[in-house]
């Protein structure tokens, strides 16, 4: 059943009304601090509040355009994570707003102006028990991994992330809450904290964004009209057979070659694909193929793609296949749940438009995997990443700045 309007729009969203925004309301709060009168501060925190209001409309509506355009997108992280943050600024501001109304004189532009600098500060604090429950729930998991997989350094990524999370909040408040000394002293103190949040702020919106896209990408089930579905490798047993992981990529994509078949009469080519690894004896592609046909596919519905070592090959060959085959026809991938936004990501890089299906895991093995694909997709679109904490860093520079020229 599709659970999600994904992959029908043809156009990729713009954020020109977003950039609109901000220059306007930036202008109109300019122009207000100019004139210093104090009654406009409340107005000033109501400008703010709707503006905020108003960007995480714009971000929510462009987060879902972009599941529609593409679903497998750096971008749909951002506008989701950063969503949540605008709203965080403009409960901020109401609640100050209320403040300043009971008490007017204990209020001015540049407390204002200091409220909006210390915006990445009060997320951290707004968020700090869903982080401690994460990282609990996070630990608790990759205990549970440790005990079913063994110890290895690529399960304790887990644990590590909740650390590092933890020891962020910590040390922005031990910090933050213990300056003493000359104005200067203090700016500086206040522009450090300032930046150190930002970054804080960046990568947590990142992995909250990136939870919900693949948690969207993860329960979507494809249209029954699809013409050619790939089933993504992950390793062999010594022996050549599936690994319980591999066999859930296979078994998911069967079951949809069944419900489609049924309701549709459609039927579809199944493209295998994987290499033969260094331990491995036989290809992945090989050893699908005869699990595949062991389960009743016929031979002919099956194409083998053998010279893949990773993901982005995965796609970049089996779109090669069909681009002799069928290149009008419509592509699924079926992989581990966990998997399936970062997959649908090397996709979109080889120029394939395809809709991805995501097969269960343990429950105590896909937050640690997931904590993989996050660190995967951090380590793509370095530019795009710079550009975003240098603009922020800018952003938090000047208010720091500004503040304390008031």
């Amino acid at each position: 059943m599709k659970r999600y309007l994904v992959n029908t729009r043809l156009k990729k969203p713009k954020l020109y009304n977003l950039l609109f925004l901000t220059v306007a309301a930036a202008l109109v709060v300019g122009l207000i601090i100019l004139c210093r009168p104090a009654h406009d501060v409340p107005v000033l925190c109501v400008i703010v509040a709707a503006y905020c209001l108003a960007a995480a409309v714009i971000l929510l509506y462009s987060f879902r355009e972009q599941i529609r355009y593409n679903p497998y997108s750096y971008n749909t992280i951002i506008y989701f994570g950063f969503a949540l943050f605008t709203l965080s600024v403009m409960v901020t501001h109401v609640i100050l707003a209320v403040r300043i109304l009971t008490d007017h004189a204990a209020y001015s532009n540049a407390y204002l102006i200091m409220t909006v600098t210390g915006s990445a500060k009060n997320y951290m604090l707004f968020s700090a028990p869903f982080i401690l429950l994460f990282s609990v729930a996070l630990c608790v998991s990759n205990i549970a991994l440790i005990m079913h997989e063994g110890k290895r350094l690529v399960n304790l990524l887990g644990i590590v992330l909740s650390f590092l999370l933890v020891a962020g909040e910590v040390f922005l408040f031990r910090v933050d809450y213990s300056v003493s000394g000359s104005q200067t002293e203090v700016m500086i103190h206040d522009l450090l904290t300032n930046l150190f949040a930002a970054g804080y702020l960046y990568f947590e919106c990142m992995l909250i964004g990136t939870i919900v896209a693949g948690a969207f990408a993860a329960k979507y089930e494809p249209e029954k009209n699809v013409d050619f579905l790939i089933i993504l490798g992950c390793g062999l047993r010594k022996d050549g057979t599936l690994t319980p992981l591999l066999k859930g990529r296979a078994d998911r994509a069967i079951g949809f070659y069944e419900r489609q078949k049924e309701e549709t009469g459609k039927e579809l080519t199944f493209i295998t694909s994987g290499g033969q690894g260094a331990d491995e004896i036989v290809p992945e592609s090989l050893a699908m193929k005869r699990y595949l046909m062991e389960r009743g596919i016929p031979e002919e519905r099956i194409l083998e793609e053998n010279c893949s070592t990773d993901t982005f090959e995965n796609m970049k060959f089996s779109r090669e296949i069909i681009q002799k085959l069928g290149p009008e026809g419509n592509i699924a991938f079926s992989t581990t749940n966990y998997h399936v936004f970062r997959s649908g990501v090397f996709a979109r890089r080889v120029k394939m438009r395809a809709i991805g299906m995501g097969a269960k895991t343990k429950w105590y093995f896909w937050p640690n995997a997931a904590v993989r694909e996050f660190i995967g997709l951090l380590t793509k679109h370095k530019l795009k990443q710079a550009a975003v904490l240098g603009t922020m860093a800018l952003i938090y520079i000047g208010l720091t700045l500004l503040a304390y020229q008031l």
